[in-house]
């Protein structure tokens, strides 16, 4: 009987690492259009800032609670002093202004959707409701940032966002399907 060969993934994704696996096998790259989901990976890409997303992978369970399962209203009503008891919790990047961010980008999520109808709508509306499809043939046809995500982040900061940078926000744009740059050799890229 013959041996069932792995999908070839992204080069990101090692194949012995099943976090990453899963995560780009389910996640990365699937248009998502759920306010709650692309509040979650702001949240998250800002706390990568600096870091490695296997970091942050490895403790999304214990930022979905510190967060209110990213519930934006209630992060929005989090008080300097639940902030700051976060800040002990062995289960989060333990840095003040990322931790703190989270309340300021829910507050400016909830004005983002009072004008939009939705962080959908918004984020959205810059690729026109339709993923880019990039096509990358290898990793150095995978850019970092891109002139659209230097203009949203340029928009996000001018609303009150932040830890939003130009890298952050190409990041959340390929978390959230709205660019797919899942290397023309993955499985994943056409699936997407």
């Amino acid at each position: 009987m013959a041996k069932t060969r792995p999908a070839t993934r992204c080069f990101w994704a090692p194949d012995d690492d099943p976090l990453y696996c899963d995560y780009h096998d389910r996640e990365w790259g699937v248009p998502l259009h759920d306010d709650r989901a692309l509040f979650e990976f702001l949240v998250l890409e800002g706390a990568q800032a600096g870091l490695s997303w296997r970091t942050v992978l490895g403790k999304r369970e214990a930022y979905r609670k510190a967060f209110h399962g990213f519930d934006i209203a209630r992060v929005a009503g989090m008080s300097d002093a639940q902030l700051d008891k976060l800040l002990q919790d062995p289960g989060l990047i333990r840095n003040r202004l990322k931790i703190h961010s989270a309340r300021r980008n829910a507050q400016a999520a909830l004005q983002v959707i009072e004008e939009f109808g939705s962080l959908d709508a918004y984020f959205w509306s810059f690729v026109g409701g339709k993923p880019i499809r990039n096509r990358p043939r290898s990793r150095g046809d995978v850019p970092a940032r891109t002139e659209l995500s230097d203009r949203i982040s340029k928009d996000m900061r001018k609303r009150g966002f932040n830890f939003v940078g130009s890298t952050i926000v190409y990041a959340h744009m390929q978390a959230t399907g709205m660019v797919n740059d899942h290397l023309v050799t993955c499985f994943r890229e056409r699936e997407v």
